[in-house]
């Protein structure tokens, strides 16, 4: 959903440690994380599950890795009143 967003910190060796973004940038794409073969891989997709953007990290060098879920005013239990 447009507004998601994923922050991804990596230890970048002697520099201390970077931060990345990756976010869903138009209506209907959505951010999807991936574990596989000792590297993660955030992607933006759109509707079909084609990747748009994609970041791909080591696992040994990924610190934290925190989902923000966009900011949705019509949650359903707003709707269910």
């Amino acid at each position: 959903m447009k507004g998601d967003r994923v922050e991804i910190m990596i230890d970048a060796g002697g520099e201390g440690t970077r931060t990345y973004q990756v976010a869903a940038t138009r209506a209907g794409r959505r951010v999807e994380i991936a574990n596989r073969r000792g590297v993660v891989e955030v992607s933006e997709v759109t509707r079909t599950g084609t990747p748009v953007r994609t970041a791909r990290f080591m696992s040994s060098r990924v610190l934290a890795l925190v989902e923000y879920p966009s900011a949705d005013p019509h949650s359903a239990d707003e709707d269910e009143e």
